[in-house]
C-alpha cells in the first residue's frame, strides 16, 4: 500500500483559473461602458423636459427612436441635428422597415407648441402611431 499518493491527492487543494475570470470581467466592463454611452447618444443633456404630476417611469422598447426638440426648435436624433424634411424622410424608411415603430418624443419644456405639432404631424404622415412624450415625475426635480 501507498499512502503517499493518499496524502499528495488530500492536500492539493482546488484552485481558481484566473484567465476566464479575467475575460468575464472584461466582457463586463465592456458591456457597461457601452451601454452608457448609447444612453448618452439618444438623450440631449440640454433639454429639460416638462413636469408631469402622474408621470410613471416605462420600460423602454427594444429599437425606439428618441426625438429631441431644443428650445429653439432643432430637431435632434441620436446626437445628430436634423431638419424637417431629413426627420420625415428618416421615418418614412423606418416606418417601411418596422410596423408600429416606437418613438418618444423629448421636448425642452419652454419649445414653442408647433414644433412639437409639426413633429406628430410627421409621424402620422409616416404611418407611426405608437408615440410617447417624455416627461418628469415632480418628486425627481
Amino acid at each position: 500500500m501507498n499512502f503517499t499518493d493518499v496524502r499528495q491527492q488530500v492536500e492539493e487543494r482546488p484552485k481558481i483559473q484566473m484567465a476566464p475570470l479575467i475575460d468575464i470581467v472584461f466582457l463586463l466592463l465592456i458591456f457597461f461602458m457601452s451601454t452608457s454611452i448609447f444612453y448618452q447618444l439618444e438623450t440631449e443633456i440640454d433639454i429639460t423636459v416638462p413636469t408631469a404630476e402622474h408621470a410613471s417611469e416605462t420600460r423602454r422598447a427594444p429599437g425606439e427612436i428618441i426625438i429631441n426638440v431644443r428650445r429653439d426648435g432643432t430637431i435632434v436624433v441620436n446626437q445628430r441635428q436634423l431638419e424637417i424634411y431629413e426627420l420625415r424622410e428618416m421615418l418614412e424608411r423606418i416606418s417601411q422597415l418596422y410596423k408600429g415603430q416606437p418613438v418618444i418624443i423629448r421636448a425642452d419644456k419652454k419649445t414653442y407648441h408647433e414644433n412639437v405639432v409639426e413633429i406628430l404631424d410627421i409621424c402620422a404622415g409616416a404611418d407611426i402611431w405608437n408615440i410617447s412624450f417624455a416627461t418628469m415625475s415632480e418628486e425627481d426635480m
